[in-house]
């Protein structure tokens, strides 16, 4: 979106060459296309089982790919070519923030299903529901697009941008915009996870069948506590520099500014941290739970357990 001016941040930099925003940006574009394409070849190849779970990460997956794309750009202009369009910069702007958002609530959504399918595993209403994953998805589409479109359409800029990349997001940190997006947009959905898990770790402690020692519930705890940490470090840097913008606002302080760009790319990694703690570590659960009475607790794979009888709930996750 446009920005403030901070040409006070930038007078020693504008048209130099930034290494360490471009060494990142081009890791995170690199390993997280290579990641996300193989999960996508997977996934789409997974035909005979199109569970609820493989429904949120294959457009989990699409939402980082379309992040990644924003960012040659971005390489480009820390590169030190600078004088890009101010349209190019905001609409560029807005794919990345719609997919990071799109990121959260899929991400959530995913532990969210998976609580589901553990503590209600008999319930039909509630395996119905989960069955509505496809409509949840074009649901967080439209939300996170639909509520950042509007206002690039109403500002559109044409004139050129010296700092495109680098100047403060000037609508994310206005207070009726960032009080919503820290709760809409963050602190809603950690809530959920953090309570989804909390459920997670109770529904494993106390199961029968950790008791038999058949599944390692310690590496199914340490997996969760994981995705967590993760959630945390990728995305909590990013909402509290929101936060300090949306206090000093037009008058913010050169190493604030700082943090919110590295708070940014740090947000931009968790593309390539989502393959792997949340598509390599499903394979983690589908070995150490393959059992039948096991996937009825877990049931994140439903492949095999589709061919047994109709009186057990078909909870697929």
């Amino acid at each position: 979106m446009s920005n403030y001016n901070s040409t006070t941040c930038h007078n020693d930099s504008t048209g130099h060459i930034n290494m360490f925003a471009v060494g990142m940006y081009s890791f995170i574009a690199i390993v997280g296309l290579i990641f996300n394409l193989i999960a996508l070849v997977f996934f789409f190849s997974y035909s005979k089982s199109k569970s609820q779970t493989i429904v949120y990460m294959t457009n989990l997956a699409i939402a980082d790919l379309l992040l990644i794309l924003t960012l040659p750009m971005r390489i480009y202009y820390h590169l030190g070519f600078n004088g890009l369009p101010q349209w190019l910069c905001d609409g560029l702007g807005l794919v990345l923030k719609a997919n990071m958002y799109g990121s959260i609530f899929l991400l959530t959504c995913i532990c969210f299903d998976r609580c589901m399918a553990v503590s209600f595993p008999m319930s039909t209403l509630i395996q119905e529901g989960r069955k509505k994953a496809p409509l949840v998805c074009l649901g967080i589409w439209i939300l996170t697009f639909g509520a950042s479109l509007p206002i690039y359409l109403s500002n559109r800029n044409y004139s050129v941008n010296e700092h495109c990349f680098d100047n403060l997001p000037i609508y994310a940190i206005q207070l009726t915009v960032v009080l919503p997006t820290l709760l809409v947009g963050f602190g809603i959905p950690l809530v959920i996870m953090l309570i989804c898990s909390w459920c997670l770790v109770r529904a494993i402690r106390q199961s029968t069948v950790v008791q038999t020692n058949l599944v390692d519930s310690k590496k199914i705890q340490r997996m969760i506590a994981t995705s967590i940490l993760i959630f945390l470090l990728s995305f909590l840097p990013y909402h509290a520099t929101l936060v300090l913008l949306s206090m000093y606002r037009a008058n913010t302080p050169c190493p604030i500014l700082a943090a919110y760009r590295y708070s940014m790319m740090v947000a931009c990694l968790n593309t390539v941290l989502d393959p792997v703690a949340y598509y390599f570590t499903t394979d983690t659960f589908r070995k150490n739970l393959d059992l039948g009475t096991v996937r009825q607790m877990f049931p994140l794979n439903t492949q095999s357990s589709e061919g047994n009888s109709r009186s057990r709930v078909p909870a697929n996750s």
